[in-house]
């Protein structure tokens, strides 16, 4: 069963009149923009605009360099279509001009006012290497049945998105700056779509949650968002975070033939390679089977004279109560990166490899860092921990949980083992090349819709996440967290509020990865 963890609870408007039929129209400060309707899952009519530019192509001399925000255009906007993917190894459309976004509402601003809904940023997910945000991979059917605004966002990505070589040449972390710059611009137009700028929650997946606690940290969001949602995603955990990656760099120029002798030289030869000869190169990072799952991430940056997306470490930060202390929702699913073992223990080759190099390949595998052997006694203590010294293996495990709410198999049964990661991202969106849009067919997918929707966008709404008068949270209760109860919500085919999620894995970390080395 899922269980989405612990809670640690101006403008231009037009005046629009629409015809059934007709395409939706709005006049933003940048322009008039022409754009679609959608048909939610309980059948309201969503307007959609899709592949707003929020920035100028970061293209030419502009690559590398933080994002420049859109001018306003002449004549009207067409937003009736997907933008393309941010650079990838993908069969789909994709761009080096892609920083765009979508917006959703069943409700215009009109002559009779503005609805001013909340707004909902949702920052996708996909280790800040691969994914977007199109209605194809992001399909608004499920959440606009709540009375919302969504808006998805692209960011640039891996190598143009996060080449940091610790210089002026690139400080690093313009796939972050990308969002921020989005949010800005949700701050400046979001009214002309019937959303309240004042109302903003922030909700990414995976790298996305990543990013959304980031956000919280960082000097450059501060104001442009008033709630939080971090969904299997956390920047606070034993992941190397650095000054640079100029070893990634080096590898990126290595790959495609730029010389590495000189920063300057190397940055400048990057900037004329292809776009997607950079977004194709993405398997040569890979280390042992589809890992490490991170490879770029943001780093603190060295300062040069540019706004500075990350000063100091994030844990350093959080300690000395340096953050936007905004109303948040963290959470995982049961079996979170189980299908990354499953790609071990399908794999023979892969397998024999963990088992005779396992302090090698842990480090890889865990995002730990490489070099000191007190990495190597961190992997020789987590095998203890979790397989007793033995041989990784099935065997290991038998014992977890049949979750009702996974699409995860073991291999030739038809036996759920839990819910991974991405599996609660089906319930808020309607995901087309791998599920059908869910309905009477699909009882119990249709009821998680519902509560997971209603959840997020009460949440939204006023920071309670249990909304009032909805007859499926009759009765529950879900308290914000509290340190000595370690309370969290349990959701399932019912809505439990239960107490000390995983506690011997928290210790076990805890003891590997005090927060003490962080305070300095």
């Amino acid at each position: 069963m899922i269980r989405p963890g612990s809670s640690v609870f101006l403008l231009a408007l037009a005046a629009l009149v629409l015809k059934y039929g007709e395409p939706a129209v709005v006049t933003s400060p940048l322009g008039r923009i022409n754009g679609t309707t959608m048909t939610s899952r309980l059948g309201r009519t969503i307007f959609s605009f899709l592949g707003i530019k929020y920035a100028e192509a970061p293209i030419g001399e502009l690559r590398f360099q933080p994002p420049k925000p859109v001018s306003p255009w002449k004549g009207t906007y067409d937003a009736t279509k997907d933008g393309p993917l941010c650079p990838q190894p993908t069969e789909f459309p994709q761009s080096e001009d892609c920083l765009i976004l979508n917006v959703y509402t069943t409700k215009l601003p009109d002559a009779g006012g503005n609805p001013k809904r909340p707004v909902i940023v949702f920052i996708h997910a996909g280790g800040y290497y691969s994914v977007g945000s199109t209605s194809t991979w992001a399909g608004p059917n499920y959440y606009l049945d709540q009375d919302i605004v969504l808006v998805t966002i692209n960011y640039r990505l891996a190598t143009l998105g996060f080449l940091s070589t610790g210089t002026k040449e690139a400080p690093g972390n313009n796939g972050m700056k990308d969002q921020v710059e989005a949010l800005r611009w949700i701050k400046h137009n979001i009214a002309s779509f019937g959303g309240d700028p004042d109302s903003v929650t922030i909700q990414g997946y995976s790298a996305g949650g990543f990013s959304v606690i980031l956000h919280m940290i960082s000097p450059m969001a501060q104001g442009l968002f008033h709630k939080a949602v971090a969904m299997s995603g956390s920047p606070l955990g034993p992941y190397p975070t650095e000054r640079n990656q100029l070893y990634l760099a080096k590898k990126q120029a290595g790959i495609v033939g730029c010389p590495n002798e000189t920063i300057p030289e190397m940055v400048q030869c990057l900037k004329a390679v292809p776009y997607q000869k950079l977004g194709n190169s993405l398997p040569q990072f890979s280390e042992f089977g589809n890992d490490p799952i991170l490879i770029w991430y943001p780093v603190i940056e060295e300062d040069f004279g540019q706004q500075r997306f990350l000063t100091e470490h994030p844990i350093k930060s959080i300690i000395n109560g340096k953050f936007q202390k905004v109303p948040l929702i963290t959470g995982q699913t049961e079996f979170e990166f189980g299908y990354r073992a499953y790609d071990v223990l399908g794999n023979s080759t892969l397998l024999k490899g963990i088992n005779s190099n396992f302090e090698t390949i842990a480090p890889i595998a865990f995002t730990l860092g490489r070099s000191s052997g007190h990495v190597r006694q961190i992997s020789r203590d987590l095998r203890k921990f979790y397989f007793d010294n033995q041989a990784v293996s099935w065997s290991k495990f038998e014992n977890l949980s049949n979750g009702q709410y996974s699409h995860f198999h073991k291999p030739n049964t038809n036996e759920t083992i839990g819910a991974v990661h991405h599996d609660d991202l089906i319930y808020l969106f309607y995901i087309k090349p791998i599920f059908p849009l869910f309905g009477k067919d699909s009882p119990t997918e249709v009821e998680m819709v519902s509560k997971l929707t209603a959840i997020y966008a009460s949440f939204a709404k006023d920071g309670n996440p249990i909304p009032s008068n909805n007859p499926n949270f009759k009765g529950v209760k879900w308290e914000p967290y509290n340190i000595r109860k370690n309370n969290y919500l349990d959701i399932g085919k019912n809505l439990v509020e239960k107490t000390n999620l995983y506690e011997n894995r928290y210790k076990e970390w805890e003891k590997l990865y005090p927060l003490s080395q962080y305070i300095q």
